[in-house]
C-alpha cells in the first residue's frame, strides 16, 4: 500500500511524500454495551486501516485528498476552525483544529488518505482516521504528545468537533493495539493491561451485514437512559457511579430495587457482560480459545434476549457461525443493529465459510454480506 499511495501522492501533488503512517481500525473483542456504563472492554487492533502520506509546502494551505472519497478540500491555514458540511475530511481538520490550541502550525500541508475499512461497518473507521492525522502531524512536527495525549486529542475532536458523543475505547484501541494482543480497558479510570490474544491456528473473521444503522443512534441513547435509570433505582440502598462497579453477586442482592423488567434486564445484561470481560481475558491470556469462544457465544445470546440490539441480521450471521464446525465463537461487535460481527475461524476453511455464509445469509436476509479476514495488528505507527 505504501509504493502505491507514495506513487498516487506523487501523481496527485507533484512531489513525493515526506513521510508515511498508519493507524488501523479495531473490534471490541467481547465487553459490549458497558464504556458508558464504566465497564472493561477488551479490544484489539485489527490489519485494516488507514494509510496517510503527507508533505509540508509552502502555500499556507491544507490540502485533504482521498482515494476512497470524491469529496477534497483546501482549507487556508488558520489558527482555528469549525466543522463544514458533512464531508470526510472535517475528521482531520478537527485534528488541527485542536492542535492549534496549543501549538503553532508552521507550514501547510498536502495530505493524502487511503483506508480498506469499510465505512459505517462499526470497526472506527473514523478514529482511525482521527488518530492517524493526529500522530502524523505531531511526529512529522515534533510536538510533545504521548500516546494517551493523541487518544484524548482525537475523542475531543470526535465528541466537539465532530458532534458524535461516543467514548474512548476506538480511539485507545487504534492508537495502543500491538501486534497478537488484546487491551482490557477500563472505561472509567483509563487504566488498561495488554494480554496475549495469539489465535494460532484461527483467524479473526468479520462479517459486515451491510444492513444500513439508521435505528443504532436512537436506540443507542435508549439504551444508555436506560441504564441511568437502572442506576438510579439501585442508588436507593446503595452508592454507585456506575453500574459495572457492581458484581454479578451484590447486584443480585439489590436487582429487587429495580421494578421495570425492561430496566432489570438491560442492567443484568451491563453487570454480567463486565464479569465476561475478565473472564474473556483470563482465557485467551492461557490460550484457551475453547473458553473465549463459549464466552463470545454467550455475550451474542444476552445482547440479543437482555439487551435487544442485535436484530435478525446479526443474529442470522451468529446462528449460522453456531452450527459451522470450524467457528470456535462469534459474536455481534459495535453497537448493533447492523454493522458487524465477528468470528474466531480455523484458517484452513476460509473459503469455504465465506461461500456458505454468503449462500445461507443471502437466502435468509436478501442480499449478500461482507467478509473480511484480519488478524490482530498494532496501532498506530511511522510506516
Amino acid at each position: 500500500m505504501k509504493s502505491e499511495l507514495s506513487s498516487k501522492f506523487f501523481d496527485t501533488y507533484g512531489q513525493q511524500p515526506a513521510a508515511t503512517y498508519f493507524t488501523p481500525g479495531r473490534v471490541n473483542l467481547i465487553g459490549e454495551h458497558i464504556d458508558y456504563n464504566g465497564g472493561l472492554v477488551l479490544p484489539c487492533a485489527i490489519t485494516l486501516g488507514t494509510w496517510l502520506c503527507l508533505a509540508p509546502n509552502n502555500d499556507q494551505v491544507i490540502r485533504f485528498k482521498s482515494v476512497n472519497f470524491p469529496e477534497e478540500a483546501v482549507i487556508p491555514l488558520k489558527s482555528a476552525y469549525e466543522k463544514e458540511g458533512t464531508g470526510w475530511y472535517n475528521y482531520p481538520l478537527g485534528v488541527f483544529n485542536e492542535i492549534l490550541k496549543n501549538f503553532q502550525i508552521p507550514v501547510g500541508f498536502d495530505l493524502l488518505y487511503a483506508g480498506n475499512i469499510p465505512v459505517g461497518s462499526g470497526l472506527s473507521s473514523s478514529a482511525s482516521i482521527e488518530v492517524v492525522t493526529a500522530y502524523a502531524i505531531t511526529a512529522y512536527l515534533g510536538l510533545d504528545y504521548d500516546r494517551l495525549a493523541l487518544v484524548k486529542l482525537a475523542q475531543k475532536v470526535e465528541n466537539e468537533f465532530i458532534g458524535v458523543n461516543s467514548g474512548i475505547m476506538d480511539q485507545f484501541a487504534v492508537a495502543f493495539g500491538e501486534k497478537d494482543k488484546a487491551i482490557v480497558l477500563n472505561c472509567d479510570t483509563l487504566k488498561y493491561k495488554i494480554v496475549d490474544c495469539n489465535l494460532g491456528d484461527h483467524v479473526l473473521t468479520i462479517i459486515n451485514t451491510n444492513k444500513p444503522r439508521e435505528l443504532a443512534e436512537s436506540k443507542y441513547n435508549e439504551r444508555v437512559a436506560e441504564c441511568q435509570a437502572a442506576l438510579q433505582a439501585l442508588n436507593q440502598e446503595i452508592t454507585l457511579n456506575n453500574l459495572c462497579e457492581l458484581t454479578a453477586d451484590k447486584f443480585a442482592l439489590h436487582s429487587h430495587l429495580i421494578k421495570d423488567e425492561t430496566i432489570l434486564k438491560r442492567a443484568t445484561h451491563v453487570i454480567k457482560e463486565n464479569d465476561r470481560v475478565n473472564l474473556a481475558a483470563k482465557a485467551l491470556n492461557n490460550g484457551d480459545l475453547d473458553e473465549f469462544g463459549r464466552l463470545m457465544y454467550a455475550s451474542h445470546q444476552s445482547l440479543k434476549d437482555l439487551y435487544e440490539v442485535t436484530g435478525k441480521e446479526l443474529d442470522t450471521v451468529v446462528e449460522f457461525c453456531s452450527a459451522y464446525p470450524e467457528v470456535t465463537g462469534a459474536r455481534m461487535t459495535g453497537a448493533g443493529f447492523g454493522g458487524c460481527a465477528i468470528a474466531l475461524l480455523k484458517k484452513d476453511a476460509e473459503a469455504d465459510f465465506r461461500e456458505k455464509l454468503t449462500a445461507y445469509y443471502t437466502e435468509h436476509i436478501g442480499y449478500a454480506p461482507d467478509i473480511y479476514i484480519s488478524e490482530i495488528g498494532s496501532g498506530a505507527t511511522t510506516i
